[in-house]
């Protein structure tokens, strides 16, 4: 794949995350249809509205995250785990507009970085959310190059530093992976099988199920803030549709965690479909607050730039 094509695809990923994640964020527990019923005709504009405490263009937690981790990737030449754990910290205990409740009793427990996830875990026996798979958008884009074995592992030890059920590691792992052969010019769904196959076996069948493409949204077995059917919905939305902006309304129209299934769809339609399939009245007012940063605002061109650096 040539260069250029490539980056078109790493930026489709990272920037339609956040578009997704932005179009999604007022419309979090809503109801189904409501993106549809306030926006019954595509491409007409408007659907960056704001609301539920946002503004329009507004990226929520998810994103913010997505930009910590690929700050920490690039300002530490690799992965450093601390770092990063040391970086969610400093953002939780700035006081995010939205922050799972999971992820912030794990940034906030005063557990060791290697510890905080799983103790929490252990005391829970709940933290299949989805809220490690909603940040992945970066990381993925960044350990592409490396391979299939090094961009799942590196997947699944980013996500255990907030989330200590492996569900949330295997989730995370597959969308790495997804976006990788896309990456290689491969069709993503095509590639689930083999993708599937290297997924821990006492978590493979599960995702087998939200991932087959009989599946849909209505059989999930949980509220769609668990990771299973997070994942499974986006993968959903780009097999049912046939284009971005598509692909994102469908993930928004389920209702529930609008945002970040938005915000998932978005980087792996962004990574099929690539950044000029991503209409700029949706990337023109995206912006990405970051808290616990002396008030720095990212923009279109600074996720450009960052996407660059991360190696495309």
């Amino acid at each position: 794949m040539q260069r250029t094509e490539r980056f078109q695809r790493a930026a489709g990923a990272v920037v339609g995350s956040a578009v997704g994640d932005a179009l999604g964020a007022p419309f979090e527990f809503g109801p189904r249809g409501a993106f549809t019923a306030r926006f019954p005709t595509p491409g007409v504009g408007g659907e960056m509205c704001g609301g539920g405490g946002w503004d329009p263009g507004e990226a929520t937690d998810d994103t913010q995250m997505a930009v910590l981790v690929a700050e920490s990737l690039l300002e530490r030449d690799g992965l450093d785990l601390p770092d990063i754990f040391a970086r969610f910290q400093r953002w939780a205990a700035s006081e995010p507009k939205d922050i799972g409740l999971q992820t912030e009793d794990v940034l906030t427990n005063g557990m060791p970085w290697d510890l905080a996830a799983a103790i929490h875990f252990q005391v829970n026996r709940r933290a299949a959310g989805n809220g490690a798979l909603m940040r992945a958008s970066t990381s993925a884009v960044h350990f592409a190059p490396a391979g299939r074995e090094a961009t799942m592992d590196a997947a699944r030890r980013i996500a255990a530093l907030t989330h200590g059920d492996r569900a949330a590691w295997e989730a995370t792992a597959i969308f790495h992976e997804l976006v990788r052969v896309t990456f290689e010019d491969t069709d993503p769904l095509a590639a689930l099988p083999d993708i599937l196959a290297l997924v821990r076996p006492d978590h493979r069948d599960r995702y087998a199920t939200v991932l087959a493409p009989d599946w849909h949204p209505d059989q999930a077995t949980e509220f769609n803030g668990a990771v299973w059917p997070c994942l499974g919905s986006a993968i959903w939305a780009l097999r049912t549709t046939t284009s971005f902006e598509d692909a994102i309304r469908a993930a928004i129209d389920l209702g529930g965690d609008t945002d970040t299934v938005a915000a998932v769809t978005g980087g792996l339609a962004g990574a099929y479909y690539g950044l000029n399939a991503i209409p700029t009245r949706w990337t023109q007012p995206l912006h990405v607050p970051l808290p616990g940063s002396d008030g720095r605002v990212l923009h279109l061109a600074d996720l450009l730039h960052l996407t660059h650096s991360l190696g495309c």
